[in-house]
């Protein structure tokens, strides 16, 4: 009988718990500034052509070029994946790139989106990421900055409320030729010619 009420008092005691840490408390956003800051993208580079297992580099270099501190720089990237039009899919969304390794310390709750914390005025700050294609085809990548996550920290980018960035990328079905170095065991991937 005395486990039974143990197990019955801890498993109160972790609903109280739960139903304290959920839904309440202070709004997410409280300590996010209010406004429009300016940035501009002073670096934008992927390679327009690459090759199926072949990781390279996306860079988005953003300067803040407002007067204030960016509150919390952050890109979203609305394109590593491609919606199937197959039909009875549980998940439609197909990875056309897998993510290696996104910025450095920019990792976010928020699907897609990586920040890099506060920007001074004039400072610029640089997101890189590391991916290998896996789906050939000519595909664009889409990407938009924000100066909070919260919604209330805007940006202008590019003197544009409405700034979105694009690359287009063709991806060759062949993929790059790779060997393995014997001295070193690091594999050598070879850009198709």
């Amino acid at each position: 009988m005395t486990g039974r009420r143990g197990a019955t008092a801890a498993l109160a005691t972790l609903v109280v718990a739960f139903a304290v840490g959920c839904g309440g408390g202070e709004p997410q956003d409280k300590n996010e500034p209010s406004g429009t800051f300016s940035m501009d993208v002073v670096k934008a580079a992927f390679p327009s052509s690459q090759s199926l297992a072949q990781q390279e580099a996306m860079t988005i270099a953003v300067k803040n070029t407002d007067s204030r501190e960016i509150p919390n720089l952050a890109v979203t990237i609305d394109s590593f994946t491609t919606r199937s039009q197959e039909p009875g899919l549980a998940d439609p969304n197909r990875p056309v790139w897998i993510v290696d390794e996104g910025p450095t310390g920019g990792t976010t709750a928020y699907t897609n989106t990586w920040a890099l914390g506060k920007v001074p005025a004039g400072a610029t700050r640089t997101f890189v990421w590391k991916v290998t294609a896996i789906q050939a085809g000519t595909h664009t990548v889409k990407y938009r900055l924000a100066a909070g996550l919260n919604g209330k920290a805007k940006s202008k980018v590019n003197g544009r409320s409405d700034f979105q960035g694009n690359f287009t990328v063709a991806i060759s079905r062949k993929p790059a030729q790779a060997s393995v170095d014997p001295d070193t065991g690091q594999v050598i991937r070879k850009p198709n010619k």
